[in-house]
C-alpha cells in the first residue's frame, strides 16, 4: 500500500539530505524569484533599502535555522519551510490577498483565497518542473510545514483529502512551529527598522511598548546615541531579535527535550508584550495614511485585473489559458494574479485601464 509521503516524492541518489534538496528546489523555483518584487510593507519600487517578501523570507530562514540548530532539530527542514512560507502571497501584501479573497467570494466561491494554502498549492501543484507530475517534488515533512506552520492549521475551506492526509487537528513538527515564531520575530524587527527609516514611526512612538523600552535601554547601555540613526536602528533590530530568540530557546528547550507536543513559544509575560507591540505597530505603522493609500491603490489594481481577466480571458498567458480547458476559470485567474509581482501587477493594470 502506498504510504502518504510516497505521493509527493521519490528517493533519489543525491549527496544532499531530502530537506536540503527541498530547500534547493524552492530557491530555484520561479515563485521564489518573484518574491523580490512582492511587498512586505513598502512597495518594492519605493526604495532599494526596504524589505521585500524575498528578503523577509531569507531573514526568517536565518532565524529559524539558528533556533533549530541550538535545539538539535533539523535545520534544513526549517530552512525549506521558511523559504517557501510566503510563496503564495499576492502582490501588495496581505491587502492583495484579502482583495482577491473578496473577489472570489463575491463570485460565489466560499473557499476564497488564503495565502498559506496558496503557498502549499504553489509547491505541490502550480510550479511545473517535471514532465510526469506537478509541483516541486518536495518531502511530506516540508509540505506539512508549509501548510501548517501558521496556527490555526485547519481552515474551513481546505479539501477533505488535505485535512485527512496532513491531520490538521494536530500540531506540525517543531521545525514548522519554529518557522512561525521566526516569521513573527523577523517581521516585527524589520518592519520597525523600515518604518523608522521611512519616517512613518519613531523610536519615541515605540516608547509606548514595554518590550521596545527594554530593547531601547539595551541600545543605550551600549552607548549608541539615537543621533547615529543607521547604527541605532541596526542595534535596536539586533537586540530585539537576540532577546526574542534567546527567550524562545530558554522557554522551549526543555519542551523539545521532553517531546512536549504543545506549541513552541515564549513565556506568558513576553507573549503579552509581543501582542501589545504588534498592536502598536498596526495602529501607528500599518494603518499610517501613507501605507493605507499605497495599499488601497494595490487593492484597486487587484480588483481591476480580476474584472478584466474575467471579461477577457484571452489576456491570460498560454500556461494559464490552457488550464481553462480543465480547471475553473475563477481559480485559474486567481492563481495568475497571486503569482504576479507588485511591479508586474501595476504594469498590467495600467495597460488595461491607463496610468494608475
Amino acid at each position: 500500500m502506498m504510504q502518504p509521503h510516497e505521493r509527493f516524492y521519490t528517493i533519489e541518489k543525491d549527496f544532499r539530505n531530502p530537506y536540503a534538496r527541498d530547500r534547493d528546489r524552492i530557491i530555484h523555483s520561479g515563485s521564489f524569484r518573484k518574491l523580490e518584487y512582492k511587498t512586505q510593507v513598502f512597495l518594492n519600487h519605493e526604495g532599494d533599502f526596504f524589505r521585500t517578501r524575498l528578503t523577509h523570507s531569507i531573514e526568517v530562514s536565518q532565524i529559524a535555522r539558528s533556533i533549530t540548530s541550538q535545539l538539535g532539530l533539523e535545520e534544513s527542514l526549517a530552512e525549506a519551510i521558511a523559504l517557501a512560507h510566503d510563496l503564495g502571497h499576492t502582490p501588495f501584501g496581505h491587502v492583495g490577498g484579502d482583495t482577491l479573497d473578496e473577489c472570489l467570494k463575491a463570485d460565489g466561491f466560499s473557499n476564497g483565497f488564503e495565502h498559506n494554502f496558496q503557498s502549499f498549492r504553489v509547491v505541490s501543484k502550480l510550479e511545473k518542473r517535471y514532465k510526469a507530475f506537478d509541483g516541486l517534488n518536495l518531502t511530506f515533512a516540508t509540505l506539512e510545514g508549509i501548510l501548517k506552520h501558521s496556527y490555526p492549521y485547519k481552515k474551513p475551506f481546505l479539501p477533505q483529502e488535505i485535512d485527512e492526509l496532513f491531520d490538521l487537528q494536530k500540531h506540525p513538527s517543531y521545525e514548522a512551529m519554529i518557522v512561525d515564531r521566526a516569521d513573527e520575530i523577523a517581521y516585527m524587527s524589520h518592519d520597525i527598522d523600515d518604518g523608522v527609516h521611512s519616517g512613518l514611526i519613531s523610536f519615541k512612538d515605540l516608547q509606548e511598548s514595554e518590550l521596545a523600552r527594554l530593547i531601547l535601554q539595551k541600545v543605550a547601555d551600549e552607548g549608541v546615541d539615537e543621533g547615529e540613526k543607521e547604527m541605532f536602528r541596526y542595534r535596536f533590530s539586533s537586540h530585539l531579535i537576540n532577546h526574542l530568540v534567546y527567550s524562545l530557546l530558554e522557554h522551549s528547550q526543555l519542551r523539545v527535550i521532553q517531546k512536549d507536543p504543545t506549541p513552541i513559544g515564549f513565556d506568558a509575560d513576553l507573549e503579552t508584550q509581543i501582542k501589545k507591540l504588534k498592536k502598536m505597530l498596526f495602529q501607528k505603522l500599518y494603518q499610517h495614511k501613507t501605507i493605507v493609500r499605497k495599499m488601497y491603490a494595490g487593492s484597486q489594481a487587484i480588483k481591476g485585473i480580476y474584472k478584466g481577466l474575467m471579461e477577457e480571458e484571452r489576456m491570460l498567458p498560454p500556461f494559464y489559458y490552457k488550464q481553462l480547458q480543465t480547471r475553473n476559470k475563477h481559480r485559474v485567474i486567481a492563481d495568475y494574479i497571486a503569482s504576479m509581482s507588485d511591479r508586474y501587477a501595476l504594469e498590467f493594470y495600467n495597460e488595461m485601464y491607463g496610468k494608475l
